[in-house]
């Protein structure tokens, strides 16, 4: 029996249903654009405590780390969230890009349904 099917009990047996998906893993960047990644978030975080009060200014740096983030990682929906967090006003006090490209080291061996 393979991964993508799931077993549904009846009365007498149980009957094995096909999701028509098959379970793979998402594609890891390198280390090397990790630590790029990492990189720009900590430039991003420590020029955004220092723009707090200037909202044009940390919110043309916040977009360029999304953008630059996007290039380095790839598409990770994870970045949105932080793009988000970074749009309230006093949230560039906290190191929010540093906590996104940790969490996306950390939680990108989920797996994906392949369709």
């Amino acid at each position: 029996m393979s991964v993508d099917t799931k077993l549904m009990k009846t009365e007498n047996q149980p009957a094995v249903i096909d999701t028509g998906r098959e379970i793979v893993a998402a594609k890891r960047p390198s280390r090397v654009r990790f630590a790029m990644a990492f990189g720009v978030a900590a430039i991003s975080d420590f020029m955004s405590m220092w723009t707090d009060f200037v909202p044009p200014i940390q919110w043309a740096i916040d977009l360029g780390t999304a953008a630059a983030l996007f290039l380095v990682l790839g598409r990770r929906w994870a970045l949105l969230p932080g793009l988000l967090v970074e749009a309230i006003p006093g949230m560039g006090v906290f190191p929010v890009w540093v906590l996104v490209v940790i969490s996306i080291i950390l939680y990108d061996e989920i797996r994906t349904h392949k369709k």
